[in-house]
């Protein structure tokens, strides 16, 4: 007896799906990769060079869509941790690129620096909720260089043992990321078997199939790289206002994308991923804290499920800049109405502000969010040794049901859910204590965890050689 939500009808979704075909095969998107326009020219669609439109014919959208793997997983460095798409389970992703953070010590928001960005790969690790990394936080104090791109590699993989999500920013970088991904996982063979490793990839809207990163996931064709799309329209400026319309140029936006990756290779698991979202018409910007994101959210899942592909929605989302009330029930509700949805992976936790500022504290309260919202989507379990009609009629009227043993075994089950962040006791008690606030207590667990930090160690051998790769991009950057 699972809860569900359904923000869109079996109609809707069919008609969502047959003006998104008319939209791809008549008005078509801006492909701006001459690599990317190629394939799909030589899969069937119509592609002029000149203005870089293309326009995709049914057929090829449904064969796309065919050949699309509907159960694959997304690997692993750490055993057990392998997770299975379409299988009915749902965990975190950390969300992306944040340029600040709340210093721990001093509340402030300051530039995030390599120390941020190492801790916060490392909670990621330790937190059982989060099953994929994806960079949450920028490292300002490190330049662009292959030397310092490998190192960043090398330590995601060193600081973070489940499931990585990180896309290459050029092709050079792609070069890069094959070594790594061969001195760690073995072979090509091998990853594409065990897809360690996916790629995150972001159409602009309205409607274009950006170049550079386009082009640095192509020059991956062949190693079976799984790949979330992941298009950001904004309703009233880079997408219509209408949340409907939205949904559908995210749509578009996807499905033009899975046929250029089912195009360069066939059958490479792919996973429905926009992230839908609302324009603040105060201020022109991403109303981030909106209720609408999160029914965007469950649309967005509700459209990856009537494809029967995997699904990652956004949520967790909140206008505010540092942990409060207001971020609090806008992340709670937003998570709440995506999480019933039930998607493979949700993104969003521990970023603020629009998803620019890092709150360390806010993700492990995230992780508590999606504690409670996986709890509500679970719903009333109603097997028969849920029922205890025996009980009812042994206890009668007026009896009591604590010392009953069903009652123990029920606590033991999982009937309740035994939160142990925050306040769960008297008032007597909370106030002897000095009235502790959350975000202190946030603040404890953090540093111990961190303190207990214990990363799965790489084998010797792949030390060694990850050290040499590093070496060896330093030169390249001495030789130029």
């Amino acid at each position: 007896m699972q809860t569900r939500i359904q923000v869109l009808s079996e109609n809707e979704k069919g008609r969502i799906h047959e003006v998104s075909l008319k939209i791809l095969s008549t008005t078509g998107v801006r492909v701006d990769t001459s690599k990317g326009r190629s394939i799909l020219k030589e899969a069937g669609a119509e592609a002029d060079d000149p203005t870089h439109i293309v326009r995709f014919p049914r057929s090829l959208v449904e064969e796309s869509l065919f050949l699309a793997p509907k159960d694959f997983s997304l690997g692993a460095r750490r055993t057990g941790w392998d997770l299975s798409m379409n299988s009915g389970d749902c965990v975190l992703c950390m969300d992306g690129e944040a340029v600040s953070v709340i210093d721990r010590d001093t509340g402030k928001k300051r530039p995030s620096r390599y120390h941020d960005w190492i801790e916060a790969t490392r909670l990621g690790d330790m937190l059982d909720e989060v099953g994929v990394y994806w960079s949450i936080v920028s490292a300002h104090d490190k330049n662009k260089t292959p030397a310092h791109y490998v190192e960043h590699l090398i330590h995601i993989i060193k600081n973070f043992s489940k499931h990585i999500q990180e896309p290459s920013s050029s092709e050079a970088e792609s070069e890069w990321l094959k070594e790594i991904l061969r001195i760690v996982f073995g072979d090509q063979k091998k990853i594409k078997k065990h897809h360690p490793w996916s790629f995150l990839l972001c159409p602009q809207s309205p409607l274009i199939i950006e170049g550079t990163h386009t082009d640095a996931y192509l020059a991956f064709a062949g190693w079976d790289i799984p790949v979330a799309v992941m298009p950001m329209p904004l309703m009233g400026t880079t997408a219509p206002a209408s949340m409907i319309s939205t949904v559908i140029l995210g749509n578009c936006e996807v499905l033009a994308m899975l046929c250029l990756v089912q195009a360069a290779g066939p059958q490479t698991p792919f996973i429905y991923a926009p992230a839908l979202t609302l324009m603040d018409p105060r201020s022109g910007g991403y109303l981030s804290g909106a209720v609408e994101n999160g029914i965007l959210g469950a649309a967005e899942t509700e459209m990856a499920r009537f494809y029967n592909l995997p699904a990652q929605a956004s949520g967790l989302s909140t206008s505010h800049f540092v942990p409060s009330i207001q971020s609090g029930y806008e992340r709670a509700l937003n998570g709440l109405l995506t999480t019933l949805s039930w998607p493979d992976i949700l993104v969003g936790p521990g970023l603020l502000g629009g998803s620019m500022v890092l709150s360390f504290e806010q993700f492990m309260i995230d992780a508590e969010i999606f504690r409670m919202c996986r709890k509500a989507h679970r719903g009333i379990p109603g097997d028969d040794k849920k029922w205890l009609e025996n009980i009812i009629a042994l206890i009668g009227p007026g009896g009591h049901f604590t010392a009953e043993e069903s009652t123990v075994e029920a606590l033991h089950s999982g009937e309740w859910y035994m939160s142990d962040t925050g306040v769960h006791e008297s008032y007597e008690r909370w106030a002897g204590a000095g009235k502790p606030l959350l975000i202190n207590e946030m603040r404890d667990k953090i540093d111990a965890m961190l303190s207990a930090c214990e990363c799965v160690p790489l084998p010797d051998d792949v030390e060694r050689e990850l050290s040499i790769l590093q070496k060896k991009a330093g030169q390249c950057v001495q030789n130029q």
